[in-house]
């Protein structure tokens, strides 16, 4: 078994030049292609990957320009889990012991639709990386609300008007669903905070049996931002609190970042489309809702 101690980190001197994903047709500034482009520099040519109906499928593998530079197949939207489990299988069976199956999926696809298969991808211990790039709506359909949707987002199918805030649920806690399944690893990410994302991804490369990664990936179109700033919102999101970076491990809970003082909660959201009819109000229920999560956060995980 490898020593996760003894593996060297993952950085701009050490990574691989070569481009796995590139030539995509996804929307200027998109979160989840950088998450998918950097996960796969760590993964590697010797890489399995499967993607169900989302952002990442219709953009990736557009005829005659595959974006996928390694072996790459679009799944049900249900069963990437499943497939992925299938492969991995597969590629024990041929004796391939240096390829990682990996599936990239956003919320809906994890949260919500795909969530049975995962779990029992989870429960079997399939050696598969999963990794859910979380723009918090089903962007690829047109900006319908999933479980990951925050309070108070604008969507289609969650309108804000005179008598509504947009989305009144908050996000599920899928992280800590995970964990609960005794996962040998799962962890939390953020486009914005890239070396982070980075050592995560290169430590699940290296744990036989199933993973988690929960990457926070903005989405320009669907949020209302500018294209060039989709990394600086997403590193944003860590430093007001609504989205924080851990990882679970050995049976434990372990906060990798726990700020002293949060960046205002408003300044996030007035900087994004989605959240501009929100009231002072609505706001202090966002900050409400963050501060009972990270009380809860630091007196069971630090």
């Amino acid at each position: 078994m490898t020593n996760l101690a003894d593996i060297p980190k993952v950085n701009a001197k050490n990574m691989t030049e070569k481009e796995f994903f590139y030539g995509h047709k996804a929307c200027a500034g998109c979160g989840g292609s950088i998450a998918v482009r950097l996960a796969l520099k760590v993964l590697g040519e010797r890489t399995y990957t499967a993607l169900p109906a989302g952002c990442m499928s219709a953009v990736g593998f557009i005829f005659p320009q595959m974006a996928f530079n390694t072996n790459a197949i679009i799944t049900t939207f249900p069963g990437s889990a499943s497939m992925a489990s299938g492969i991995a299988v597969g590629a024990k069976a041929l004796g391939q012991k240096d390829v990682k199956t990996v599936v990239f999926a956003g919320d809906g696809g994890t949260a919500d639709i795909g969530f049975q298969a995962l779990s029992g991808m989870i429960d079997r211990n399939d050696d598969v990386l999963y990794i859910c790039y979380d723009n918090e709506a089903y962007m690829n359909t047109g900006i319908q609300k999933s479980g990951l949707t925050p309070y108070g987002t604008k969507t289609t199918t969650t309108p804000a008007g005179k008598n509504l805030p947009g989305t009144t649920t908050h996000k599920k806690n899928l992280f800590e669903i995970i964990a609960a399944h005794d996962i040998a690893y799962a962890a939390t990410a953020s486009i914005g905070y890239p070396q982070d994302y980075l050592n995560k991804v290169n430590k699940a490369k290296h744990i036989k049996g199933a993973t988690f990664i929960h990457v926070y990936a903005s989405c320009p179109t669907g949020w209302g931002i500018p294209i060039e700033t989709s990394v600086e919102i997403a590193k944003d999101a860590v430093d007001c609190g609504l989205i924080f970076l851990a990882e679970f491990e050995d049976g434990e809970y372990k906060l990798n970042k726990n700020p002293k003082q949060f960046a205002p909660v408003k300044d996030y959201l007035k900087k994004q489309g989605r959240f501009k009819h929100m009231t002072d109000e609505n706001i202090e229920v966002v900050i409400e809702h963050r501060d009972k999560k990270w009380s809860r956060m630091r007196k069971n995980w630090l």
